[in-house]
């Protein structure tokens, strides 16, 4: 039986805590420091807490220390490592392979969408080298994936759900050489989701201000059971740094889905955690920011033109609700709604020049809506709702609760002496005992009993089944509840020592999965270099963030995608549509100049930073002393 685990992001021990009730199986939160995403990182006593609330669920808590380490943070990356392990954490999410030659606590590792796990290669490397579970690359496909699952022995992990980015993960280093914050240091500074100039090979600006690299969200909520099939047990959605809202959203709607499949293919899966979440709301992730979906590369290598990226908004633009009936200019807007209105609503449309605009609805009356602020729009205007205020109500008070299913056996052990027995689906079983002199009623005591041992309350517990082996029997409900407040504490008491922590696989590793490491095999450490040399590396060159490369003066490529905008705009050079877009191409924007070079064998597209080109920012790209 493969367990299941649906893995939600949370910023913070709040988020984290609502992921465990509506429905997570585990939970990935940034640490203190070195976190892929520099904005949202947690103090130890919120990591802590998380823990807490968490495991007794069997929810297990990853901690994202996914960032390059530098030569002088080595000692602080190792202390940090110590303390996560001392609250509890159950796995650290890690790109730099520092913590592999680190004398740290033996807490499980994860390699991190940063490592690029592209091939089977690496990922058997990896998986030998300590990592206790992948995360694989998110333009993967399934066949890709099924490659990778036949080349290990670890548990696969990828994303479902949320933002995507355009190049590789960890291969990125466009906001390096343009501002100086780099992607693999948690600074991004988000390039992919500004708007470019596309220029033709003739000098011709061919588009102007679209964004060109700003791919849709992922939504692979159709594929579940085929990626299951395909060798992925972890199911990752993205989002560190959305709301709480985002993640209620997101986390229920997946659950229901994984949860379907366990029941349709019983006794193959199983969820990975414990309890069960009842939600008062009917989740839809097109509530939730989204900028239009897709499935990116899951399902096919050449997906079809126009099918990736939203080169008109990177922003969320909500769902078509109405279209507006008559020209209107200042606050009065009359619209014909194929969905209700609120008041309360934000409204989302797209005016004359192709621009994404947004009003606050004040009020509905009938098929009038009362703008906060004047608008100016034509008839037949089309307008997306990108803030449903009814529903952010109803997310915005306590959704969920979380239970533990137990079953209660309540008997006799001899004259006076009542026991009941209680076993919960983490497989913990207690008894507790109480000395009650045991008289026979005049009338049956099943309800009763029943009643007063399920009182479970605000714990985490219900109780499902009573087996009754004193039907007959009167007992005071102050010894039926002592029985279940013993049970309760019994069972938390028994979670807690049996609760099942994973430790650090040993490294039995042989060579490194290539003989030379580039720049763009991120190394930025000592410890780094020595992990690889080690394993057989005979050169190991310095990763951009800690090397001068001369002021890089040179073209830097900065990214390699898979996503193709030739492709994307119906121009691949494959097809007789190649004829509509000369090149060579380039786009420009905000004084940054990218070159675009197509390497059709491989079908990717690469990103060339242009520096001579570009006006470099004011302290140019980040470099590093201390280096290896």
């Amino acid at each position: 039986m493969t367990k299941l685990e649906l893995l939600a992001p949370a910023r913070n021990a709040e988020t984290a805590i609502e992921a465990v009730k509506h429905g997570a199986d585990a939970i990935y939160i940034g640490a203190p420091s070195h976190g892929a995403r520099a904005n949202a990182t947690n103090s130890l006593d919120d990591i802590s807490k998380v823990v807490a609330y968490a495991h007794p669920y069997r929810v297990r808590v990853y901690a994202t220390i996914n960032t390059l380490v530098y030569d002088d943070e080595l000692a602080s990356v190792r202390d940090l490592v110590c303390r996560l392990y001392d609250v509890g954490v159950d796995a650290l999410i890690v790109q730099d392979m520092s913590l592999l030659e680190m004398d740290i606590p033996p807490i499980a590792l994860h390699a991190s969408t940063q490592c690029d796990i592209r091939t089977p290669q690496k990922a058997r490397f990896l998986a030998d080298a300590g990592f206790s579970q992948l995360v694989l690359p998110r333009e993967l496909s399934l066949r890709e994936i099924e490659a990778i699952r036949d080349a290990v022995d670890v548990p696969l992990e990828a994303f479902v759900h949320g933002a995507l980015c355009v190049s590789y993960s960890g291969d990125c280093r466009a906001s390096l050489m343009a501002t100086g914050r780099s992607a693999n240091r948690g600074e991004c500074a988000q390039m992919c989701r500004l708007p470019y100039d596309l220029i033709d090979g003739r000098g011709k600006r061919v588009l102007q201000g679209k964004h060109l690299l700003s791919l849709r969200d992922m939504n692979r909520s159709m594929y579940i059971a085929e990626m299951a099939a395909a060798g992925i047990s972890s199911f990752k959605i993205e989002g560190r740094l959305k709301d709480v809202a985002y993640v209620k959203e997101t986390v229920t709607y997946y659950s229901k889905l994984m949860d379907a499949l366990v029941e349709s293919n019983h006794g193959r899966y199983a969820r990975a955690s414990a309890g069960r979440s009842c939600v008062s709301f009917v989740p839809d992730p097109a509530n939730a920011f989204n900028r239009g979906f897709t499935d990116y590369f899951l399902t096919s290598t050449q997906p079809d033109a126009g099918s990736m990226a939203n080169m008109d908004s990177p922003k969320s633009v909500g769902r078509p609700v109405a279209t507006v009936g008559v020209a209107s200019r200042g606050n009065r807007i009359t619209v014909k709604a194929d969905h209700p209105l609120h008041n309360g609503d934000g409204l989302s449309y797209y005016d004359r020049d192709g621009q994404l605009r947004g009003f606050r609805v004040n009020r509905v009356e009938g098929s009038t809506a009362y703008a906060a602020s004047s608008v100016d729009l034509s008839k037949g205007t089309l307008l997306y709702r990108s803030r449903d205020a009814e529903h952010d109500r109803l997310l915005a008070g306590d959704t969920a609760r979380r239970k533990i299913d137990v079953k209660v056996t309540l008997r006799s052990d001899g004259l006076d002496i009542l026991v009941a027995d209680a076993a919960d689906e983490r497989g913990c079983s207690v008894s507790v005992t109480h000395v009650c002199a045991l008289q026979t009623a005049r009338t049956p005591q099943a309800d009763r009993h029943q009643a007063e041992l399920s009182k479970t309350g605000d714990t985490i517990y219900t109780v499902s089944w009573v087996d009754d082996h004193v039907p007959d029997v009167f007992v005071p409900a102050s010894v039926l509840s002592a029985l279940r407040r013993g049970f309760v504490d019994a069972l938390d008491r028994c979670a807690r020592t049996t609760y099942p922590y994973d430790y650090r696989r040993a490294d039995s590793a042989g060579r490194c999965f290539k003989p030379t490491l580039e720049a763009d095999d991120n190394v930025s450490n000592r410890l780094a270099q020595k992990f690889y040399e080690r394993h057989g590396a005979c050169t190991v060159s310095r990763a951009l963030e800690v090397s001068d490369r001369g002021g890089f003066a040179a073209p830097v490529r900065v990214m390699t995608t898979r996503y193709c905008l030739r492709r994307e705009l119906g121009a691949c050079l494959k097809t007789s549509g190649a004829k509509n877009l000369s090149g060579p191409l380039a786009i420009e924007g905000h004084n940054i100049r990218f070159d675009l070079d197509f390497d059709c064998k491989s079908c990717r597209m690469n990103v060339i930073y242009m520096p001579d080109c570009s006006r470099r920012n004011k302290t140019g790209a980040a470099t590093r002393q201390g280096r290896i």
